[in-house]
């Protein structure tokens, strides 16, 4: 199929360009992390634009995009999928708000991962965006459906949770929302670490926590 014939060719683009961007800020190295995004057809099926798997975001076109259905079987597309489809269709099929999930591997959350230290909640943009506390899931071997089991349980709610020995997890009700949340929770894993490092970590005050926790629920929050 000759770039641009596909009907799903701006899912495909966005998805790309959320992955050599992810490449590009450093928050995974190699042909590790995997971005995608939720289709909606007109006629109510719903369908997963994903990175595949194993290829360098440089090196990637619009064309490597990988079509799947919510059982994580290809629609369109030659090569195999990211090993975490089902993780990402997991999201989907848990968050009906939800349109783009991140999978990176960032430095200071990837401490925290290997830790096991949840990051409370400590700045009003991490309450406002993620939701409150960033979790982090149960290891898991990669690509496995426990994995994808563990994450939910740790994403809950929220926008983002850590995923032990392994990364970070964000979502969004679009991809750039998506994005920011990836950039927010390392610097909320960066913040948290320096502020440990000091000696002192003061947790947001509850009457802030309260409000933004409402704000959050308002636009995220699930019927």
């Amino acid at each position: 199929m000759k770039s641009g014939a596909s009907r799903w060719s701006s899912e495909k683009r966005e998805v790309l360009e959320a992955a050599q961007r992810m490449a590009l800020e450093g928050l995974v190295v190699g042909t590790y992390g995997n971005v995608s995004r939720r289709i909606r057809e007109e006629d109510g099926r719903e369908l997963v634009a994903i990175t595949p798997n194993a290829r360098y975001y440089d090196a990637m076109g619009v064309d490597d995009i990988v079509i799947v259905d919510m059982d994580g079987e290809t629609v369109e597309g030659e090569l195999p999928t990211s090993i975490e489809k089902m993780l990402h269709i997991g999201v989907y099929r848990a968050r009906s708000k939800v349109n783009a999930v991140i999978h990176t591997h960032p430095v200071f959350s990837s401490v925290l991962s290997i830790a096991g230290i949840e990051i409370p909640p400590i700045l009003d943009d991490q309450a406002t965006n993620i939701g409150g506390e960033i979790k982090v899931a149960e290891y898991a071997v990669p690509g496995s459906p426990d994995l994808a089991q563990k994450a939910l349980a740790a994403l809950g709610p929220r926008n983002a949770a850590l995923l032990a020995h392994h990364g970070a997890l964000a979502v969004g009700r679009d991809m750039r929302e998506a994005f920011t949340v990836c950039e927010l929770v390392e610097k909320t894993a960066q913040v948290y670490i320096y502020a440990v490092m000091l000696g002192r970590v003061n947790p947001l005050p509850a009457e802030g926590l309260a409000v933004e926790q409402a704000y959050f629920k308002y636009l995220h929050g699930e019927e």
